[in-house]
């Protein structure tokens, strides 16, 4: 299902054995535009401690309730490499994480998930015995110690201006959220006063640009394309028939389908 990432945010995170904190951020990659970490306030539990925790741990979403149910305990976030959740993390802390918890770098594999397309392929018991990540070599190159440019706040995303081919036509105001690969579906554009306050959806792939510095999006299309596209209604669950007319609208391939014949 695809719902708007903002309806995660305060929403309680529950371990195995008890509450662990709440999501106050989403942390995902703009190359691949997926989600890999939720950044979890841990209260006064860990003294206010943010840890990180991958949506491979993840089983359950409740997002009427605004709950996310994790395999881990909360010895194993308490005991966790301590990951920084403030930008940029390295790719070595990221690979310290991984070998913790004994799961796959998802960085490792054509898939979104690396070796899968979902992160609950990589989970246990879903996924067959693998061993974890393996320690360098002696003499081999280190993994990355600078931070890894590519991991972004999705609270950060959420105010960047869209810049058509022929001006501005809004700013972000959420993203839609595939809670199964985590992906990012499709960014939600609040065109203000331009078409009287309507929604517009952009998919991230569409993208032709992203200037972090200016904090702004550019797509390569004229403000009447976009203007003219087919309506999208926030308060409507997102349909399949809804996102293949936009789609052939924009004359762009369906993710379903390219992510089906990589799978």
């Amino acid at each position: 299902m695809i719902h708007e990432a903002r309806a995660l945010k305060g929403a309680t995170i529950h371990a195995s054995d008890g509450e662990i904190g709440s999501v106050s951020d989403l942390l995902f990659d703009d190359q691949r535009w997926v989600t890999r970490y939720l950044v979890v306030d841990t209260g006064g539990w860990l003294s206010g401690r943010l840890v990180l925790i991958t949506p491979i741990a993840v089983r359950h979403v409740g997002w009427d309730e605004r709950s996310v149910a994790v395999a881990l305990t909360r010895e194993q976030v308490r005991n966790s490499p301590d990951i920084a959740s403030d930008l940029p993390v390295s790719r070595q802390k990221e690979l310290e994480y991984f070998r913790y918890y004994g799961y796959p770098p998802y960085w490792i594999g054509s898939g979104l998930w690396g070796a899968a397309m979902a992160p609950s392929a990589l989970s246990w018991p879903a996924m067959a015995p693998v061993p974890p990540p393996p320690e360098p070599e002696h003499g081999a190159a280190q993994p990355e110690a600078e931070g890894d440019p590519h991991l972004r706040s999705l609270s950060e995303v959420t105010s960047y201006t869209i810049q058509a081919r022929d001006g501005a036509i809004g700013s972000v105001s959420d993203v839609l959220l595939d809670d199964q690969t985590w992906a990012l579906r499709y960014l939600l554009i609040d065109t203000g006063g331009w078409l009287s306050g309507r929604t517009v959806l952009l998919a991230p792939h569409w993208v032709s640009a992203v200037s972090w510095e200016g904090r702004s999006v550019a797509v390569d299309l004229p403000r009447d394309v976009i203007a003219q596209a087919p309506g999208y209604d926030p308060t409507q669950p997102l349909s399949r028939d809804y996102e293949a007319r936009l789609h052939a609208y924009y004359r762009q391939p369906a993710y379903w389908e390219q992510e089906a014949g990589a799978a």
